[in-house]
């Protein structure tokens, strides 16, 4: 099987350093709610510095040979992690820097933390798995990583992770189907498409 843990780990790596390098304590707070994640496919619309709208981006994000995606998904990480609650941004900072430190037994206390106070935050929950992933904890990870999609549809890094736990745990058929969701969302992730490959061809072989 292809490694996608190794895959995954330094993709989660990459988000929490483009929190860090961005800064938390200027991001200003914006709530998921069911009603935008209907009419707007998981995130509000609503404008950036430059005026271009979570929406905007996300759309910008699924262009074919697209480049400077890396940009792109870098404002949209921004956007996610957008808080305007001191005590948020706090507990989100905290977290990152331990995650960067490796001291993941802060970074599972900061986390936690964070999602029990605010729990319809869903780049809060996504750090949670961030923390649990990298701490080898797959099970409470593949719980936090479903409830950062449920607040949050949009989020391709979190269908990504699910779709390599799922995989781990046996559910190959659950996982392509998270890979595909993800792929969908953002096609210009690195090793997407042999992930979705890999889990296409040993479920093709499995019905036969």
């Amino acid at each position: 099987m292809v490694n996608f843990f190794s895959y995954l780990k330094a993709y989660f790596t990459a988000a929490i350093v483009t929190i860090a390098l961005t800064g938390v304590n200027s991001l200003v707070f914006t709530p998921f709610i069911s009603a935008a994640h209907a009419q707007d496919g998981g995130a509000m619309v609503r404008p950036d510095a430059e005026g271009t709208g979570i929406n905007d981006l996300l759309t910008l994000l699924t262009t074919p040979d697209l480049e400077g995606w890396e940009d792109v998904e870098a404002k949209i990480r921004v956007e996610w992690s957008r808080s305007g609650s001191h005590s948020v941004d706090y507990l989100l900072h905290r977290a990152i820097e331990a995650m960067e430190t490796d001291n993941m037994q802060a970074a599972l206390e900061h986390a936690t933390a964070l999602t029990d106070h605010a729990p319809e935050f869903a780049e809060g929950w996504s750090m949670l798995a961030k923390a649990y992933f990298h701490s080898g904890y797959y099970g409470p990870a593949l719980d936090a990583l479903q409830r950062t999609v449920a607040l949050n549809p949009a989020h391709f890094e979190a269908f990504s992770g699910l779709g390599v736990i799922l995989d781990e745990m046996g559910e190959p058929e659950a996982a392509l189907r998270a890979f595909q969701t993800s792929a969908a969302i953002h096609p210009h992730q690195p090793h997407i498409s042999g992930a979705i490959e890999d889990l296409e061809a040993r479920t093709s072989g499995e019905k036969i």
